[in-house]
C-alpha cells in the first residue's frame, strides 16, 4: 500500500496533539519508587540529576518500549525530514518514566552528538552555509549555556506546559504544510 506524505503528517499532527496532552498529564517526578527495566539496571542507565534541593535518583523502566519508540522517531524523522527530539522526550518521559528534566536534557545531548557527527560530512559535501551557521552557532551556544543553568530552578510543570505548547505549535504547522503549504 502507498501512503503520502500529506497523510502521514497528518497522523503525526495528531500524535504530536496527544503528545502535548500526555505531557499534562500529572506524574510523579520522582522515579525511585518504580521498579527498574532489568536491561536498564544490566546497562547502568539509572542515575540522579541535580535540583535546588540536591541530588535526586530515578529508575529507567520499560527500556525496550523506550527504545521503539525512538526507533519509530527516527524513521519519521527521516521520512519527513522534522526533528524527533520532541517524540525522544516523550519516549523518556512517558514509557521510560525518566524525569522530565533528564528526557529533555538526555534528547538535546543526543540531538548534538548527531548533528556533531554528521555536520563533517555535511560541510564537505556543500551543505552547510558556514556564513549563515556560524552566527547562528553563536546565539545557540550562549542559549544553551543559560538555558542548562536556568533549567536546575526551573519548575518542572512550566516547562511541561511550554513543551505542550510547542508540540501543538509543530502540530498545527504540520497540518498547514500539509493541507496549503508545500508538502
Amino acid at each position: 500500500t502507498h501512503v503520502t506524505v500529506k497523510i502521514l503528517s497528518l497522523i503525526l499532527a495528531i500524535v504530536l496533539i496527544y503528545s502535548a496532552y500526555l505531557s499534562q498529564r500529572p506524574r510523579p517526578e520522582q522515579t525511585e519508587i518504580m521498579s527498574p527495566d532489568p536491561l536498564a539496571e544490566y546497562l547502568q542507565l539509572n542515575g540522579t540529576y541535580p535540583t535546588p534541593d540536591g541530588v535526586i535518583p530515578y529508575q529507567v523502566r520499560a527500556l525496550p518500549a523506550g527504545f521503539s519508540i525512538m526507533l519509530v522517531a527516527g524513521v519519521l524523522s527521516g521520512l519527513l525530514g522534522i526533528g524527533s527530539g520532541a517524540f525522544k522526550v516523550l519516549a523518556m518521559d512517558q514509557a521510560m518514566g525518566l524525569p522530565f528534566k533528564v528526557s529533555t536534557t538526555t534528547s538535546n545531548f543526543m540531538i548534538g552528538v548527531t548533528a556533531a557527527a554528521s555536520s563533517g560530512v555535511y560541510l564537505t559535501q556543500g551543505y552547510i552555509d558556514p556564513g549563515l551557521s556560524m552566527p547562528v552557532m553563536l546565539g545557540v551556544l550562549p542559549g544553551a549555556f543559560l538555558g542548562a543553568r536556568i533549567l536546575i530552578g526551573a519548575k518542572t510543570q512550566i516547562l511541561r506546559i511550554i513543551f505542550s505548547f510547542v508540540l501543538v505549535v509543530m502540530a498545527f504547522k504540520m497540518v498547514y504544510n500539509s493541507l496549503i503549504g508545500g508538502l
